[in-house]
């Protein structure tokens, strides 16, 4: 079970704001660039990630929101992480409790919180 709905809506208001000065350089964050499904306007959101072999994964501690909507809808996005602006595609949600590609420390996080919803998106066009 994903984190509340209330705890995501302070998050996106206030929090975001204040995130999207360090996740695109922090270790363990990106800022996800997509475009909105019906309002084709351009969104930029902090979340947490992990590189892995092959790609990248998204660990979705507020379930299936937005950014993720848009991003499935589209077929991929841009991210900036560590500085680096990656594209990705071949968007593919899922679930797994046991966190597969996720560090230890961040796996036993997001245990706690009942976070078992990923996404995982590979490079394209070579970038990475």
């Amino acid at each position: 079970m994903p984190l509340p709905r209330w705890l995501a809506t302070t998050n996106k208001r206030f929090t975001n704001r204040l995130m999207r000065h360090l996740a695109s350089w922090a270790p363990g964050f990106a800022i996800v660039h997509h475009v909105g499904r019906r309002s084709g306007r351009r969104y930029e959101t902090p979340v947490n990630v992990f590189q892995r072999p092959g790609g990248y994964l998204f660990s979705l501690t507020y379930g299936e929101t937005d950014w993720v909507r848009n991003v499935l809808a589209a077929e991929g996005c841009e991210i900036v992480t560590r500085r680096r602006t990656v594209a990705l595609g071949s968007p593919r949600m899922f679930r797994d409790e046991r966190l597969p590609g996720i560090p230890v420390p961040a796996r036993w996080i997001l245990s706690l919180l009942h976070v078992d919803q990923l996404v995982e998106m590979a490079p394209v066009d070579g970038s990475r």
